[in-house]
Protein backbone atom coordinates (compact mmCIF):
# COMPACT_ATOMS: atom_id res chain seq x y z
CA UNK A 1 0.00 0.00 0.00
CA UNK A 2 1.15 3.35 -1.55
CA UNK A 3 0.53 6.49 1.34
CA UNK A 4 1.49 10.24 0.76
CA UNK A 5 1.79 12.66 3.86
CA UNK A 6 0.50 16.07 3.02
CA UNK A 7 0.18 19.21 5.35
CA UNK A 8 3.30 19.09 7.80
CA UNK A 9 6.43 21.60 7.04
CA UNK A 10 9.09 18.88 6.85
CA UNK A 11 10.03 15.06 7.81
CA UNK A 12 12.38 14.53 9.71
CA UNK A 13 11.74 17.56 12.16
CA UNK A 14 10.40 18.31 16.03
CA UNK A 15 9.64 21.78 14.67
CA UNK A 16 6.00 21.32 15.58
CA UNK A 17 3.58 18.84 17.01
CA UNK A 18 2.58 17.40 13.51
CA UNK A 19 6.19 17.28 12.47
CA UNK A 20 7.03 15.49 15.45
CA UNK A 21 3.93 12.91 14.83
CA UNK A 22 5.05 12.07 11.42
CA UNK A 23 8.72 11.78 12.22
CA UNK A 24 7.98 9.27 14.66
CA UNK A 25 4.79 7.33 13.23
CA UNK A 26 6.48 6.82 9.33
CA UNK A 27 9.22 4.95 10.35
CA UNK A 28 6.91 2.53 11.96
CA UNK A 29 4.04 2.89 9.23
CA UNK A 30 7.32 1.45 6.91
CA UNK A 31 8.29 -1.43 9.30
CA UNK A 32 4.66 -2.71 9.11
CA UNK A 33 4.85 -2.80 4.90
CA UNK A 34 3.42 0.72 4.31
CA UNK A 35 5.29 2.64 1.61
CA UNK A 36 5.25 6.15 3.05
CA UNK A 37 6.02 9.44 0.87
CA UNK A 38 6.27 12.80 3.04
CA UNK A 39 5.89 16.09 1.01
CA UNK A 40 8.21 18.23 2.56
CA UNK A 41 7.99 22.09 1.96
CA UNK A 42 10.57 23.45 -0.25
CA UNK A 43 10.87 26.51 1.72
CA UNK A 44 12.02 24.08 5.19
CA UNK A 45 14.98 22.40 6.05
CA UNK A 46 15.54 19.47 7.95
CA UNK A 47 17.46 20.85 11.64
CA UNK A 48 21.06 19.80 12.26
CA UNK A 49 20.17 16.85 14.38
CA UNK A 50 18.39 14.77 11.81
CA UNK A 51 20.49 16.12 8.68
CA UNK A 52 22.57 12.68 8.94
CA UNK A 53 19.28 10.59 9.09
CA UNK A 54 18.26 11.39 5.83
CA UNK A 55 19.83 9.78 2.87
CA UNK A 56 19.05 10.46 -0.91
CA UNK A 57 16.08 11.78 0.08
CA UNK A 58 15.12 9.06 2.40
CA UNK A 59 14.78 8.73 6.57
CA UNK A 60 14.28 5.71 7.80
CA UNK A 61 12.88 4.24 4.76
CA UNK A 62 10.07 7.30 4.21
CA UNK A 63 10.52 8.78 1.29
CA UNK A 64 10.56 12.36 1.05
CA UNK A 65 9.40 14.78 -2.01
CA UNK A 66 9.54 18.58 -1.81
CA UNK A 67 6.45 20.39 -2.39
CA UNK A 68 7.05 23.21 -3.63
CA UNK A 69 5.80 26.51 -2.16
CA UNK A 70 6.95 30.30 -1.34
CA UNK A 71 8.34 31.51 2.28
CA UNK A 72 6.27 33.83 2.88
CA UNK A 73 4.10 34.17 6.13
CA UNK A 74 0.15 32.94 5.70
CA UNK A 75 0.73 31.43 2.28
CA UNK A 76 4.02 28.92 2.90
CA UNK A 77 1.34 25.76 3.92
CA UNK A 78 -1.38 26.57 1.53
CA UNK A 79 1.08 27.02 -1.84
CA UNK A 80 2.54 23.89 -0.77
CA UNK A 81 -0.36 21.36 0.07
CA UNK A 82 -2.01 22.32 -3.09
CA UNK A 83 1.42 21.41 -4.86
CA UNK A 84 1.66 18.51 -3.04
CA UNK A 85 -2.25 17.42 -3.66
CA UNK A 86 -1.59 17.82 -6.97
CA UNK A 87 1.21 15.86 -7.12
CA UNK A 88 -0.44 13.26 -5.47
CA UNK A 89 -3.17 13.38 -7.47
CA UNK A 90 -1.08 12.21 -10.53
CA UNK A 91 0.58 9.83 -8.51
CA UNK A 92 -0.09 6.06 -8.07
CA UNK A 93 -0.81 5.97 -3.85
CA UNK A 94 -3.19 4.38 -2.88
CA UNK A 95 -4.29 6.43 0.15
CA UNK A 96 -3.59 10.42 0.44
CA UNK A 97 -3.36 11.71 4.05
CA UNK A 98 -3.62 15.46 4.58
CA UNK A 99 -2.37 16.54 8.38
CA UNK A 100 -4.15 19.86 9.65
CA UNK A 101 -7.17 21.55 8.88
CA UNK A 102 -5.95 23.91 6.45
CA UNK A 103 -4.16 21.99 4.15
CA UNK A 104 -7.24 20.13 3.66
CA UNK A 105 -8.56 22.84 1.25
CA UNK A 106 -6.92 21.06 -1.33
CA UNK A 107 -8.20 17.90 -0.44
CA UNK A 108 -10.70 18.08 -3.07
CA UNK A 109 -8.47 17.61 -6.15
CA UNK A 110 -6.88 14.27 -5.17
CA UNK A 111 -10.29 13.07 -4.64
CA UNK A 112 -11.33 14.25 -8.03
CA UNK A 113 -8.76 12.08 -9.39
CA UNK A 114 -10.55 9.15 -7.22
CA UNK A 115 -7.89 8.95 -4.96
CA UNK A 116 -8.62 7.88 -1.22
CA UNK A 117 -8.36 10.80 1.26
CA UNK A 118 -8.36 10.28 4.74
CA UNK A 119 -7.55 13.25 6.70
CA UNK A 120 -5.91 13.83 10.72
CA UNK A 121 -7.37 16.90 12.32
CA UNK A 122 -4.58 18.05 15.31
CA UNK A 123 -6.53 20.75 16.46
CA UNK A 124 -9.19 22.91 15.59
CA UNK A 125 -6.11 25.45 14.03
CA UNK A 126 -9.06 27.82 12.97
CA UNK A 127 -9.78 28.55 16.94
CA UNK A 128 -5.77 29.62 17.44
CA UNK A 129 -5.07 33.38 18.02
CA UNK A 130 -1.88 33.94 15.94
CA UNK A 131 -4.97 33.46 12.54
CA UNK A 132 -7.04 36.30 14.12
CA UNK A 133 -10.26 36.35 12.43
CA UNK A 134 -9.34 37.27 8.83
CA UNK A 135 -8.53 35.36 6.02
CA UNK A 136 -6.24 32.71 7.35
CA UNK A 137 -9.17 31.97 9.91
CA UNK A 138 -11.03 31.84 7.50
CA UNK A 139 -9.21 29.47 5.29
CA UNK A 140 -8.64 27.28 7.98
CA UNK A 141 -12.56 26.89 8.26
CA UNK A 142 -12.86 26.27 4.68
CA UNK A 143 -10.48 23.17 5.12
CA UNK A 144 -12.21 22.16 7.93
CA UNK A 145 -15.86 21.84 5.86
CA UNK A 146 -13.71 20.34 2.74
CA UNK A 147 -12.47 17.56 5.31
CA UNK A 148 -15.92 16.82 6.89
CA UNK A 149 -17.49 16.45 3.70
CA UNK A 150 -15.15 14.80 1.33
CA UNK A 151 -12.39 12.44 3.42
CA UNK A 152 -13.30 9.21 3.24
CA UNK A 153 -12.02 9.10 7.39
CA UNK A 154 -11.24 11.40 9.69
CA UNK A 155 -9.11 10.94 12.39
CA UNK A 156 -9.44 13.36 15.72
CA UNK A 157 -7.22 12.84 18.89
CA UNK A 158 -9.86 13.50 21.33
CA UNK A 159 -13.05 13.03 22.46
CA UNK A 160 -14.05 16.68 22.64
CA UNK A 161 -12.79 16.81 19.00
CA UNK A 162 -14.80 13.56 18.36
CA UNK A 163 -17.96 15.50 19.93
CA UNK A 164 -17.54 18.86 17.96
CA UNK A 165 -17.44 17.45 13.97
CA UNK A 166 -20.41 15.26 15.07
CA UNK A 167 -22.24 18.34 16.41
CA UNK A 168 -21.21 20.65 13.82
CA UNK A 169 -21.34 18.60 10.59
CA UNK A 170 -22.71 15.34 11.67
CA UNK A 171 -19.36 13.47 10.82
CA UNK A 172 -18.38 10.33 12.24
CA UNK A 173 -14.59 10.24 12.73
CA UNK A 174 -12.00 7.87 14.45
CA UNK A 175 -10.49 8.51 17.73
CA UNK A 176 -6.69 7.51 17.39
CA UNK A 177 -4.41 9.00 20.08
CA UNK A 178 -0.88 10.18 19.68
CA UNK A 179 1.56 8.07 20.94
CA UNK A 180 5.04 8.36 23.18
CA UNK A 181 8.12 6.49 23.09
CA UNK A 182 10.25 5.57 26.51
CA UNK A 183 12.18 8.61 27.30
CA UNK A 184 15.97 8.75 27.13
CA UNK A 185 17.16 10.28 30.79
CA UNK A 186 20.09 12.17 30.85
CA UNK A 187 22.06 13.97 33.18
CA UNK A 188 22.48 17.72 32.99
CA UNK A 189 25.45 18.90 31.47
CA UNK A 190 24.71 20.80 28.21
CA UNK A 191 21.74 22.27 30.06
CA UNK A 192 24.00 23.60 32.63
CA UNK A 193 27.22 24.69 30.54
CA UNK A 194 24.37 26.58 28.47
CA UNK A 195 21.58 27.90 30.51
CA UNK A 196 23.08 27.62 34.44
CA UNK A 197 20.18 24.46 35.20
CA UNK A 198 20.71 22.02 37.74
CA UNK A 199 18.11 18.96 38.22
CA UNK A 200 15.05 19.87 40.41
CA UNK A 201 16.09 23.47 40.55
CA UNK A 202 13.88 24.75 37.66
CA UNK A 203 10.44 24.76 36.16
CA UNK A 204 10.16 24.22 32.58
CA UNK A 205 7.74 24.41 30.28
CA UNK A 206 8.29 22.75 26.22
CA UNK A 207 5.88 24.92 23.53
CA UNK A 208 5.65 26.71 20.76
CA UNK A 209 5.63 30.38 21.55
CA UNK A 210 1.77 31.24 20.79
CA UNK A 211 -0.72 32.86 22.39
CA UNK A 212 -3.24 29.83 22.92
CA UNK A 213 -0.70 28.05 24.83
CA UNK A 214 -1.00 30.30 27.38
CA UNK A 215 2.98 31.00 28.62
CA UNK A 216 1.67 34.50 29.22
CA UNK A 217 -0.38 32.83 31.95
CA UNK A 218 2.35 31.13 33.41
CA UNK A 219 4.72 34.49 33.53
CA UNK A 220 2.20 36.21 35.09
CA UNK A 221 1.83 33.84 37.92
CA UNK A 222 5.77 32.87 37.71
CA UNK A 223 6.12 36.57 39.00
CA UNK A 224 4.10 36.39 41.71
CA UNK A 225 5.94 33.23 42.83
CA UNK A 226 8.02 32.98 46.29
CA UNK A 227 10.75 30.17 44.93
CA UNK A 228 14.06 29.95 44.10
CA UNK A 229 13.51 27.57 40.92
CA UNK A 230 13.92 28.93 37.71
CA UNK A 231 11.53 29.29 34.99
CA UNK A 232 12.39 28.06 31.63
CA UNK A 233 10.29 28.50 28.71
CA UNK A 234 11.63 26.19 25.71
CA UNK A 235 10.45 27.06 22.26
CA UNK A 236 10.50 29.48 19.73
CA UNK A 237 7.99 31.76 17.62
CA UNK A 238 5.69 30.25 15.02
CA UNK A 239 5.04 33.37 13.11
CA UNK A 240 4.57 34.91 16.34
CA UNK A 241 6.74 37.38 16.84
CA UNK A 242 4.58 40.25 18.07
CA UNK A 243 4.10 37.52 21.17
CA UNK A 244 6.96 36.26 22.09
CA UNK A 245 8.08 40.43 22.41
CA UNK A 246 5.32 40.52 24.60
CA UNK A 247 6.60 37.87 26.65
CA UNK A 248 9.97 38.88 26.81
CA UNK A 249 8.76 42.14 27.55
CA UNK A 250 6.76 40.73 30.97
CA UNK A 251 9.91 38.72 32.02
CA UNK A 252 12.49 41.56 31.38
CA UNK A 253 13.18 42.44 34.56
CA UNK A 254 13.74 38.90 36.27
CA UNK A 255 16.84 37.04 35.38
CA UNK A 256 15.43 33.61 36.71
CA UNK A 257 13.34 33.49 33.34
CA UNK A 258 15.26 31.87 30.77
CA UNK A 259 14.15 31.42 27.19
CA UNK A 260 15.86 28.82 24.98
CA UNK A 261 14.56 28.86 21.98
CA UNK A 262 14.23 25.87 19.79
CA UNK A 263 15.75 22.71 21.23
CA UNK A 264 16.03 19.02 20.84
CA UNK A 265 17.92 16.14 20.93
CA UNK A 266 20.10 15.48 24.16
CA UNK A 267 19.65 19.24 24.80
CA UNK A 268 16.08 18.26 25.39
CA UNK A 269 16.09 15.14 27.20
CA UNK A 270 18.21 16.67 29.17
CA UNK A 271 15.64 19.48 30.28
CA UNK A 272 13.34 16.98 30.24
CA UNK A 273 15.42 14.43 33.20
CA UNK A 274 16.06 17.08 35.43
CA UNK A 275 13.09 19.18 35.62
CA UNK A 276 11.53 19.51 39.20
CA UNK A 277 7.84 20.00 37.05
CA UNK A 278 6.53 20.89 33.96
CA UNK A 279 3.89 23.23 32.91
CA UNK A 280 1.25 23.45 30.41
CA UNK A 281 -0.92 26.26 30.83
CA UNK A 282 -2.73 26.01 27.27
CA UNK A 283 -6.02 27.54 26.51
CA UNK A 284 -6.33 25.08 23.48
CA UNK A 285 -4.79 21.72 22.25
CA UNK A 286 -5.18 18.78 20.41
CA UNK A 287 -3.20 16.27 21.63
CA UNK A 288 -0.08 17.88 23.97
CA UNK A 289 2.95 15.58 22.48
CA UNK A 290 4.16 17.74 25.04
CA UNK A 291 2.31 16.36 27.86
CA UNK A 292 2.75 12.99 27.36
CA UNK A 293 6.70 13.68 27.00
CA UNK A 294 6.23 15.19 30.82
CA UNK A 295 4.70 12.27 32.20
CA UNK A 296 7.03 9.42 30.52
CA UNK A 297 10.02 11.32 32.15
CA UNK A 298 8.53 10.67 35.32
CA UNK A 299 7.61 14.67 35.96
CA UNK A 300 5.28 16.25 37.77
CA UNK A 301 2.64 17.90 35.32
CA UNK A 302 0.68 21.40 36.11
CA UNK A 303 -1.89 21.95 33.27
CA UNK A 304 -4.91 23.55 32.48
CA UNK A 305 -7.74 21.80 33.05
CA UNK A 306 -8.90 21.88 29.20
CA UNK A 307 -10.94 18.42 28.71
CA UNK A 308 -7.90 17.77 26.05
CA UNK A 309 -5.49 17.82 28.69
CA UNK A 310 -7.81 16.04 31.43
CA UNK A 311 -8.66 13.20 28.87
CA UNK A 312 -5.23 12.45 28.77
CA UNK A 313 -3.93 12.55 32.00
CA UNK A 314 -6.58 11.69 34.14
CA UNK A 315 -5.56 11.79 37.82
CA UNK A 316 -1.86 11.87 37.06
CA UNK A 317 -1.42 15.74 36.46
CA UNK A 318 -2.43 18.68 38.42
CA UNK A 319 -4.98 21.15 37.10
CA UNK A 320 -5.53 24.57 37.32
CA UNK A 321 -8.38 26.67 36.02
CA UNK A 322 -7.88 27.89 32.37
CA UNK A 323 -6.77 31.10 32.06
CA UNK A 324 -6.79 31.94 35.77
CA UNK A 325 -3.23 33.44 36.86
CA UNK A 326 -4.23 33.32 40.68
CA UNK A 327 -5.20 29.49 40.51
CA UNK A 328 -2.14 28.40 38.26
CA UNK A 329 -0.16 30.32 40.61
CA UNK A 330 -1.23 28.93 43.94
CA UNK A 331 -0.89 25.69 42.49
CA UNK A 332 2.81 26.06 41.56
CA UNK A 333 3.41 27.58 45.18
CA UNK A 334 1.76 24.56 46.67
CA UNK A 335 4.10 22.02 44.57
CA UNK A 336 7.26 24.07 45.16
CA UNK A 337 6.60 24.86 48.88
CA UNK A 338 6.49 20.65 49.25
CA UNK A 339 9.06 18.82 47.43
CA UNK A 340 7.76 15.33 49.29
CA UNK A 341 4.64 16.43 47.80
CA UNK A 342 6.22 16.46 44.16
CA UNK A 343 8.20 13.17 44.69
CA UNK A 344 4.53 11.36 45.70
CA UNK A 345 2.93 12.57 42.30
CA UNK A 346 5.91 11.38 40.40
CA UNK A 347 5.33 7.82 40.99
CA UNK A 348 3.98 5.94 38.35
CA UNK A 349 3.03 8.81 36.14
CA UNK A 350 5.67 7.12 33.29
CA UNK A 351 4.32 3.59 33.67
CA UNK A 352 0.78 5.05 33.35
CA UNK A 353 1.38 6.75 30.30
CA UNK A 354 3.79 4.52 28.26
CA UNK A 355 1.21 2.05 29.01
CA UNK A 356 -1.87 3.48 27.61
CA UNK A 357 -0.27 5.27 24.71
CA UNK A 358 1.58 3.42 22.41
CA UNK A 359 3.31 4.57 18.64
CA UNK A 360 3.18 0.35 17.73
CA UNK A 361 -0.91 0.78 18.44
CA UNK A 362 -1.21 4.03 16.72
CA UNK A 363 0.64 2.37 13.70
CA UNK A 364 -1.58 -0.75 13.60
CA UNK A 365 -4.88 1.48 14.03
CA UNK A 366 -4.03 4.00 11.29
CA UNK A 367 -2.78 0.57 8.96
CA UNK A 368 -6.36 -0.79 9.65
CA UNK A 369 -8.11 2.84 8.90
CA UNK A 370 -6.01 2.39 5.58
CA UNK A 371 -7.15 -0.72 4.71
CA UNK A 372 -10.89 -0.26 5.33
CA UNK A 373 -11.00 3.03 3.51
CA UNK A 374 -9.51 1.17 0.35
CA UNK A 375 -12.44 -1.26 0.57
CA UNK A 376 -15.14 1.31 0.40
CA UNK A 377 -16.64 1.55 -2.74
CA UNK A 378 -15.94 5.30 -4.77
Amino acid sequence: MKVAMIGHKVVPSRRGGIENVLTTLCPILVEKGIDVTCYNRSSDKVENEYVGTVINKNYKGVKLKKAFTLNFRGVAAMIASFTAALSAAFSRYDVVHFHAEGPCAALWIPKMFGKKCVATVHGLDWQREKWGKGFASKYIKFGEKILAKHADEVIVLSKAAYDYFKDTYNRETVIINNGINPPIFKEAQIITEKFGLKKNEYISVVSRLTAEKGIHYLIDAYLKLKTNKKLVIAGDTSDTDAYVNLLKEKAKDNPNIIFTGFISGDTLNELYSNAYLNVLPSDLEGMSLCLLESLAYKNVLLCSDIPENTSVAEDKAVYFKKGNVDDLKDKLQELCDDEALVEKLRDGVDEFILNKYSWQDVADKTIRLYQNVCKKQQ
